[in-house]
């Protein structure tokens, strides 16, 4: 995997431009028409960016959340079932890789809320609030 390009640097509390430089990853994402042109951005506690990911980054039907979490991996020298198990495709088990790592993601920013007609009822998100993680939709 090629090294990260630099960041941006963002004001902390900017969700606003948190949620823009996610959407540019999402530019990235080959267009195809059975899925979603996601980007995701992975911060730490300082709201560093540590990785940024979009569907289709990497070989795969990879999802953009779970490239962020293999980047991590690769950045650590860390096997990625060390920070959780292989990320199964859909986000009610990406809520579980986020509630095995423990504590180490507090806040989760969402700029679009899954459709209802698309998803049903978002179990993932009650999960994660159930967990004391807060979930925040960034308008």
């Amino acid at each position: 995997m090629t090294s990260q390009a630099a960041h941006p640097t963002i004001e902390a509390g900017d969700h606003a431009a948190f949620m823009e430089y996610a959407l540019e990853q999402a530019q990235k994402s080959p267009p195809e028409p059975t899925n979603y042109r996601v980007g995701a951005i992975l911060l730490d506690a300082d709201t560093n960016t540590i990785a940024t990911g979009y569907t289709l980054e990497l070989p795969g039907n990879t999802h953009a959340e779970r490239t962020c979490f293999v980047k991590v991996a690769e950045q650590r020298n860390l096997l990625e079932e060390e920070i959780g198990k292989t990320l199964p495709k859909n986000t009610v088990l990406y809520t579980t890789r986020i509630l095995r790592l423990g504590n180490a993601i507090k806040v989760v920013y969402v700029g679009v809320k899954e459709p209802e007609k698309f998803v049903g009822q978002n179990v993932g998100r009650a999960r994660l609030e159930n967990a004391g993680i807060k979930v925040e939709h960034v308008e």
